[in-house]
């Protein structure tokens, strides 16, 4: 019988194996989900069966960047415990994963765990993680950013459970401006931006936040007249807060980071600008602009 992507998806989530080897396993049990399980089972691929009731809190985001600074990438994988997150071999395999990523770019993650790492595909090694440890280990989501003109800059959080991309319109020329674009990053990391700037904030999202400003200033006795203005201050608060370049600089509160982009650009003579960035939290949606 032929199988259906539902039945892989579901394999795997049972299971936490690979979406390849899932495949793999329904194919030769005839679409049986039992019989792929032991399929699995004898392969190491999946070391315990009904996985899916297991959460993955745990793990680690980790970011890896070329030599020339063009591009970098940034993975979150998930374990269920903090022993697990810890362990040599986890962050070693987490590591393969990055370089695999940055080296290859694969445009799915079957392609990628069809990578070969050393006479092994990408996703052997991980039904080996998968046995060694009995755990489910999830690669729960990546990205590369390239950059077309400049670099990206990368930055993890003590800890490796937080990290961000940046992706900036003009190189480092210097150790100095190096660390200051890193420091931007860092403050994408501690201030959680949702856009570089105002311009990107769609118009769904600006409707919604007035609507429930109004409906403050309203309820606070304002007629709908200053009600309306009061929303449009607001406003204002909510691009400090929510955009990058408006938000008050992390290590000098006398700036914000525009002013600091711009003293950047003067020091490098060449414009300094944020393209986007890429904030991921372990165990939180993407958040990308």
């Amino acid at each position: 019988m032929a199988v259906t992507l539902d039945q892989v998806k579901d394999l795997r989530e049972q299971t936490g194996a690979g979406m390849a080897d899932c495949k793999k396993a329904l194919d030769e049990s005839n679409g049986d989900m039992q019989g792929a399980i032991e399929f699995l089972r004898k392969r190491g691929a999946a070391s315990a069966a009904k996985r899916s009731d297991r959460t993955t809190n745990e793990g680690m985001i980790i970011t890896k960047s070329s030599a020339d600074g063009k591009k970098a990438v940034i993975v979150e994988i998930n374990c269920e415990t903090d022993f697990v997150a810890r362990n040599e071999e986890f962050v070693n395999f987490a590591e393969t994963i990055a370089s695999t990523v940055l080296s290859h770019n694969p445009a799915s993650e079957e392609a990628l765990l069809s990578v070969d790492i050393g006479g092994k595909k990408l996703g052997d090694l991980m039904n080996e993680m998968l046995a060694k440890f009995s755990e489910r280990i999830i690669l729960k989501r990546y990205e590369l950013l390239e950059a077309k003109s400049g670099a990206v800059v990368e930055y993890i959080h003590t800890g490796s459970k937080l990290g961000v991309l940046l992706e900036v319109t003009s190189a480092p020329t210097t150790d100095a401006l190096r660390a200051q674009m890193r420091d931007v990053a860092m403050q994408v990391a501690a201030m959680s931006p949702s856009f570089v700037r105002r311009e990107e904030v769609d118009n769904a999202t600006l409707e919604k936040e007035k609507e429930i400003y109004m409906q403050q200033a309203i309820q606070q006795g304002k007629n709908p007249e200053i009600a309306a203005k009061v929303a449009q201050g607001r406003v204002e608060k909510y691009y400090q807060e929510f955009c990058l370049v408006e938000q008050t600089y992390v290590k000098d509160s006398g700036k914000t980071v525009q002013d600091v982009l711009k003293e950047m650009s003067t020091v490098a003579g060449a414009t300094i600008d944020v393209v986007r960035f890429r904030r991921y939290f372990l165990g939180e949606g993407a958040s990308n602009n």
